[in-house]
């Protein structure tokens, strides 16, 4: 037996010494780079064969529905890991990935077959050698990275690994073919490594690129949503009327919408005119009423009868069907105190009960809460704070604006500002 601390002694040169040609190598393992590849290349192209499991389920076949595998996109980290994980940014910046990646193909079609768990048991990682002459385990083995092997120090505050030769090493061959052999916890997914690892040296068009970048711009948001802050699908607003008359991009934005609003409690809609962005807040406001949530919209005079309409009983009306509740005033209501607007009574609105305030043409807010006149009178911005949003229930607040910054960026935080009660974060 002996033990590697992977600093002044590693893995990696026990490895190539220990490999032979037509060695044959068994590893179990959460992920696998290229770049461990390429470290031990001169053994690799030598050996008969190599399986390999990935312990934590890669590349397998989705089982969740459509819609869902869209909104998450779940890439998992250790797939990501074929193109070199985060602490292998040195071999990454060295530009070779290319050639790499088209060796190291090339390699996995000739000799190495992949498997995946495909359960939520835990499966431990190990490396298994049979030189012919001897058997050997290498153990535990987290990754089979360069960081792994010891070539990086990584983010690890030790990384100890034992060698185990034959008679110990024989318990961990047999559990690797046991385990190897047993259709019910793994899947083939060697076509998916060669199709993902290909990737990286094929030509690929700029949409390809565009949205790659986007995804690893926003891959740490994506992993980060969970279930409380998704739209409960149990609600049935789905099924709404509304729901059957959004665009797909409508669709997109409405359940991005609701994320925000469960999370920040705040959100704009900034699409650009002609968009279709009061449909795509009726839907949100479809979900609230679901969830009976009362819902405020606040908009200028002038679009009061559009909003009107979608709530009325009129046979004009397309959304009949699904009796939206909404109350509808006008920004101006605000500044007053009495009076009927819109066939509401002022004095008697209960402005403190509403759970979405959805404000249409939103920039009219973007100069933020100020006092005026000789009796101090707060203007509309710090009336729908202290009179809607900061009282009573909490308040969700849904923006929408075709230009949310007229001149300077502080339009925008005085209208973000309104998804925190005007509390700076």
């Amino acid at each position: 037996m002996e033990i590697f601390d992977n600093i002044t002694n590693t893995v990696k040169n026990d490895l190539a010494v220990t490999i032979e040609k037509g060695s044959r190598l068994s590893i179990a393992a959460a992920c696998f780079s290229i770049y461990a590849y390429q470290v031990l290349k001169k053994q690799f192209d030598n050996i008969d064969e190599l399986r390999f499991i990935f312990t934590s389920p890669a590349f397998v076949t989705e089982k969740a529905p459509k819609e869902k595998r869209e909104f998450y996109i779940p890439r998992l980290s250790r797939e990501r890991s074929l193109y070199g994980t985060e602490f292998e940014v040195k071999l990454r910046n060295e530009l070779t990935q290319k050639a790499i990646a088209r060796e190291c193909v090339d390699w996995i079609r000739k000799k190495v077959k992949f498997k995946s768990n495909t359960t939520s048991e835990n499966m431990g990682g190990f490396l298994n050698i049979d030189t012919g002459n001897e058997q050997i385990t290498y153990m535990p083995l987290s990754g089979f990275t360069t960081v792994d092997i010891g070539c990086e120090r990584g983010n690890n505050s030790y990384n100890m690994v034992t060698k185990f030769p034959a008679p110990h090493s024989q318990e961990f061959i047999r559990l690797f073919e046991s385990v190897w052999n047993d259709r019910t916890k793994l899947q083939d997914v060697t076509e998916e490594v060669i199709e993902s690892i290909t990737a990286a040296y094929n030509e690929n068009s700029a949409e390809f690129l565009y949205f790659v970048a986007l995804y690893n711009i926003f891959n740490e948001f994506l992993e980060d949503i969970s279930e409380d802050v998704l739209p409960n699908e149990a609600t049935g607003f789905k099924e709404s009327k509304i729901w059957s008359m959004l665009y797909d991009f409508q669709k997109d934005a409405a359940l991005a919408i609701i994320n925000k609003l469960e999370k920040y409690n705040g959100c704009i809609l900034a699409d650009s005119v002609g968009l279709g962005k009061t449909f795509t807040a009726l839907a949100v406001i479809k979900y609230y009423e679901k969830k009976n949530k009362s819902v405020l919209v606040l908009c200028p005079k002038k679009l009061a009868d559009n909003w009107n309409t979608f709530r009325s009983h009129y046979r004009n009306n397309p959304l009949i069907s699904d009796r939206l509740g909404y109350t509808v005033l006008y920004h101006t209501d605000l500044s007053r105190e009495h009076g009927m607007s819109n066939g509401n009574d002022l004095e008697k609105i209960y402005w403190e009960n509403y759970g979405l305030i959805v404000i249409d043409e939103s920039h009219n807010f973007r100069n933020g809460g100020e006092v005026y006149g000789d009796d101090a009178r707060e203007n509309r911005y710090l009336r729908l704070l202290n009179k809607v949003i900061r009282p009573g229930v909490e308040s969700k607040g849904l923006m929408l604006s075709a230009t949310p910054v007229n001149n300077r960026f502080v339009d925008l935080r005085n209208q973000l500002a309104l998804a925190y009660e005007g509390k700076p974060a």
